[in-house]
């Protein structure tokens, strides 16, 4: 039953990233600037050289034309970077696994955080500690990113140097990147925690496994949290994606070697294979983790399994 789903799910985001990848194709193309001319520019190149690269790069080519070769270079691998002449899928996945663990590294935090606040805020409610957690997280979602990113590499980082501020020296150049990644999404989850938590604990069979003499933590953890969990794991999956998203401005900021600034450096430099090929496989990424989480609600949650 599960591998039927998957695959269908599977099969399902082919049309998807058919889309997404004449979406990407067109916006990079529309976009002004010679992508040759940015990278020979400096060299003193002349127009016949300038014309001679274009033609060997195929982008005399009808649009049409270079999608489809465009497609077929990133599925064979031979989609190369026009600013390093290096493989797409080879420079993606290089600066991959250092996105993968900000990105896990802030939703762990998130979560943990986030469900934690969410918990004690609905156990509390209309309290004083209720309204503060709330409060808190009204700050969380407010806070622009950059912002934060900046205030704190001028307080730990420049006024106090507690921390470094760029670079990827050991797990004190993670602390300020992920919780700029991870304010936000403490506050997302906190409030959705803390909106189901106070749903379920109305419900008849938590006042049961009260009468019955449950302890509370008892009647919390295995009653109620176990409920309010199912409409958080989609929040989680969404998460991700937003995370992958939010590198690219903290990448960029704290000078790490990510898929974020990745992409960012293909954009100023007009390299239109890499951006579009780094994109498409990010939303790759980002598509095989909602199906991680579609899959995953079979197992917290028998209804949806049968």
């Amino acid at each position: 039953m599960i591998v039927r789903y998957a695959l269908r799910r599977f099969v399902s985001m082919v049309p998807v990233l058919f889309i997404v990848s004449i979406i990407v194709f067109m916006m990079i193309h529309l976009t002004p600037g010679d992508p040759v001319r940015v990278m020979m520019g400096k060299s003193g190149a002349s127009a016949e050289e300038i014309d001679n690269v274009r033609e060997q790069l195929g982008l005399n080519d009808s649009l049409p034309v270079q999608y489809v070769h465009f497609i077929q270079d990133l599925v064979t691998g031979n989609l190369k970077s026009i600013r390093t002449q290096q493989p797409v899928t080879q420079e993606f996945w290089d600066r991959f696994p250092s996105t993968l663990e900000l990105a896990l590294l802030s939703l762990v935090v998130a979560t943990v955080a986030g469900f934690v606040l969410g918990i004690v805020a609905a156990t509390h409610q209309n309290s004083w500690i209720d309204s503060l957690t709330m409060i808190i997280s009204l700050l969380g979602v407010s806070v622009p990113g950059f912002w934060l990113a900046l205030l704190l590499v001028f307080v730990f980082a420049i006024s106090l140097d507690w921390l470094p501020a760029t670079g990827t020296q050991g797990w004190k150049s993670l602390v300020l990147p992920v919780t700029v990644l991870a304010v936000e999404q403490i506050a997302l989850i906190a409030r959705l925690v803390r909106a189901n938590m106070v749903e379920v604990l109305r419900d008849d069979y938590i006042r049961t496994a009260r009468a019955k003499g449950l302890r509370e933590r008892s009647v919390l953890v295995g009653h109620a949290l176990r409920n309010a969990l199912l409409p958080s794991i989609t929040l989680l999956g969404l998460n991700f994606g937003y995370l992958l998203a939010g590198a690219v401005i903290v990448e960029t900021i704290f000078a790490r070697p990510g898929i974020g600034r990745l992409i960012v450096e293909g954009i100023l430099s007009k390299d239109f294979p890499l951006v579009q090929g780094a994109v498409l496989l990010t939303a790759v990424v980002y598509l095989l983790v909602n199906l991680i989480t579609d899959i995953s609600y079979g197992f917290f949650d028998p209804r949806v399994r049968h």
